[in-house]
């Protein structure tokens, strides 16, 4: 079953629920058992190997790198693939109140394809040691935690889903807040990630409004604001923190961006918490 992200993340956005059952499950090359599914919804996320789920005559093959949602009390066969061990974390949970009436998680089977995710592995993790330890802080921080790992979970499926151009520019960006304070230029970053520079103009009016020079500006004077206000550094230093030569040239610009100097930006807000 194809679904929309949007519906999805909509769908528990608006839907009380509350975890029943975390637990790992290893099971050895070439086991094959068929029953029906928990009584309860719930998702399988690999950790390792290759296995092959059946929920109502739907084939889905899980591996690292997607994941699968199974309706409660579903005709469900599961067949480990390969010469590994399958690996994977089974995530239960219920359903507090009622659903909308168009999609309901409680009967519904579908596959997300995440890619690759440490952050998701590293709460996985995580939400797996708090599980199974008692008290009523433990069960608190265990539907915190899951509800992290869903947050992960539809950002990497919308990182799978973008498009080339997309994942480029974010690339791109990162590396721009990586490294502004370098002596980065709009050819230096054309050349660095072999596009052109009209191409890279293309990209940052698509996705940001503004070309990449007013980008990579108004991303060193916003970090410029921050210095200013948290630390007791000249604005020479602070000039040269956010990859300005020139002190002089630093306060036009920044005076150009906020309609005030550097230092008098310090003086106005630094003692003044609102």
């Amino acid at each position: 079953m194809k679904l929309d992200m949007n519906t999805l993340a909509e769908h528990f956005a608006h839907t009380a629920f509350r975890v029943e059952l975390v637990h790992r499950f290893v099971r050895e090359p070439g086991m094959y058992y068929s029953s029906q599914s928990d009584p309860c919804p719930g998702f399988v996320f690999p950790l390792s190997g290759k296995a092959e789920f059946v929920f109502d005559g739907t084939p889905y093959l899980l591996a690292p790198g997607n994941v699968v949602h199974g309706g409660a009390n579903l005709q469900l066969s599961r067949r480990v693939v390969g010469k590994e061990n399958w690996e994977y974390l089974l995530v239960l949970y219920s359903i507090c109140g009622s659903e909308p009436k168009d999609f309901s998680l409680l009967s519904s089977h579908f596959e997300l394809q995440t890619g690759q995710s440490p952050r998701l592995m590293e709460l996985l993790e995580r939400l797996w040691q708090i599980s199974s330890r008692p008290g009523g802080i433990y069960a608190f921080r265990t539907e915190m935690l899951f509800r992290c790992v869903l947050d992960e979970l539809f950002r990497s499926v919308h990182r799978s889903n973008s498009n080339e151009t997309q994942v480029l520019f974010d690339q791109i960006i990162a590396y721009i807040h990586e490294n502004y304070m370098d002596p980065l230029s709009v050819g230096a970053l054309a050349k660095h990630y072999q596009v052109n520079e009209n191409r890279l103009s293309y990209l940052f009016q698509k996705y940001s409004g503004m070309g990449p020079g007013n980008y990579l500006i108004a991303y060193r004077l916003n970090r410029a604001k921050e210095l200013l206000l948290n630390f007791s550094l000249t604005v020479s230093v602070v000039a040269k923190s956010v990859g300005y030569t020139d002190p002089y040239h630093f306060s036009r610009a920044f005076k150009k961006q906020f309609g005030i100097s550097p230092s008098e930006f310090r003086n106005k807000f630094k003692n003044n918490t609102w």
